[in-house]
């Protein structure tokens, strides 16, 4: 029989907030975080938005010396576990910590690393290049550090599924702690993207939104959405065991019961049209926790606001759902803090344990004129009401599908 899996702690870094309670405060206002670019001359640039981060200080969070030797990326994750670990008020001094691991991925690292060393090489020669530039940009640094950082000497690992990220290393943590190998992970996604080669590479693909209004950028499911906002920030999530977590009185936010996978095997950047790979990770999650689809009447989608995103997406929802879909209610985090790639997921996550807790749905904000093919309730306004399960969808380039159901806590 596989071990039961609480949520313990929660830590957050997004564009409407730095720590969980501003963020889900943000959440409830209907706040957005979207606004010009600031990093960078957006002269050339198609799309002109983005969702960053404000007020960040990472020395607020970590020692100095090792903040300086972090890329944003790394940063955020650590800030994130800094404030799952007080949330959940773990000491290590009584935990075995070969027994708690690390789960946090990112979807494309450092690339802001890349573009700066890149610059020494060409203008100035490879001795020029910073002795530490791999470790800054490769995407395990962020598992890396959150571990060093935290003293877990567990299992550590870095999914990367693109925007699939988050998604996939809470449930990968999910199942570890199932099987036994380890008492309790810290997991989640981060992402610090937002340079000049990651914004052209997308506005390449067509896949950026060029609006540059602030409230009809990301409006997933509404006919007039042009492509998604990128986004940055991270989001942790402390998973634990649950006899453990009683065992030293721990508050329990939710329990984690089932986590579905699939690929499209279809397309490098759409996703399959007809719904059927998002589905089938839809549906394995429901089966995965032993209940029905009619038990499940809310999904927190993927909803990029991309066009190909939202229309398969909801013919996915309908495969899975059948008649029920029209039942429920489904809404995208994605129309207040934009799309953080590998932290999508993850900030997703906490999304629907609040939900949980509270009986409070957001909207989803800036939806006004629904897609005639996107004929489902997508809460157009919040909705106050209680639900027992919350189903959370991530989809990545590749094809990767995957889907996690949390579930009302309950002895």
């Amino acid at each position: 029989m596989s071990r039961r899996v609480v949520v313990t702690g929660m830590g957050a870094i997004t564009p409407i907030g730095n720590s969980v309670e501003e963020f889900w405060a943000g959440v409830k206002d209907q706040k957005t975080g979207f606004a010009p670019i600031t990093y960078f001359d957006i002269t050339d640039y198609k799309a002109k938005l983005a969702a960053e981060v404000k007020d960040f200080v990472a020395k607020d969070y970590m020692d100095f010396k090792a903040a300086k030797r972090m890329e944003l990326f790394s940063q955020y994750a650590v800030a994130a576990a800094k404030e799952a670990m007080e949330d959940s008020g773990l000491d290590m001094e009584k935990e075995d910590p070969y027994m708690v691991g690390v789960s946090v991925g990112s979807g494309v690292g450092s690339l802001q690393t890349v573009e700066r060393e890149h610059t020494k090489l060409t203008e100035r020669g490879p001795s020029k290049c910073n002795p530490l530039m791999v470790p800054m940009f490769i995407g395990n640094m962020a598992a890396g550090n959150v571990s060093i950082q935290l003293g877990l000497k567990g299992k550590s690992i870095d999914i990367v599924t693109a925007c699939a990220t988050g998604t996939n290393s809470i449930g990968e943590a999910y199942r570890t702690i199932q099987y036994g190998d380890a008492d309790v992970m810290f997991a989640g996604g981060t992402e610090g993207g937002i340079c000049p080669i990651s914004v052209a590479g997308f506005t390449g693909l067509t896949a950026l939104s060029t609006c540059e209004d602030p409230e009809r950028c990301s409006i997933p499911f509404d006919k007039d959405r042009s492509g998604f906002v990128m986004g940055e920030g991270a989001a942790v999530v402390v998973l634990e065991e649950y006899e453990h977590a009683k065992a030293r009185g721990a508050k329990i936010y939710a329990e984690v019961v089932g986590y579905g996978c699939s690929s499209d095997a279809y397309h490098i950047t759409s996703p399959a049209e007809d719904g059927s790979g998002a589905a089938r990770a839809m549906t394995n999650a429901v089966k995965d926790a032993g209940i029905s689809t009619d038990d499940v009447y809310y999904i927190n989608a993927h909803g990029t606001s991309t066009h190909h995103n939202d229309l398969f997406e909801t013919r996915a929802i309908k495969l899975a759902f059948g008649e029920h879909a029209k039942e429920m209610k489904i809404n995208s985090t994605k129309s207040m803090v934009g799309h953080l790639l590998g932290a999508a997921g993850a900030i997703e996550f906490i999304t629907c344990v609040k939900e949980l807790q509270e009986g409070y749905l957001h909207a989803t904000v800036g939806l006004k004129n629904p897609d005639e093919e996107c004929d489902l309730d997508y809460c157009m306004e919040p909705v106050n009401m209680d639900i027992e399960y919350a189903l959370s969808n991530s989809l990545g380039f590749g094809g990767h599908n995957a889907s996690i159901l949390v579930k009302k806590f309950s002895e």
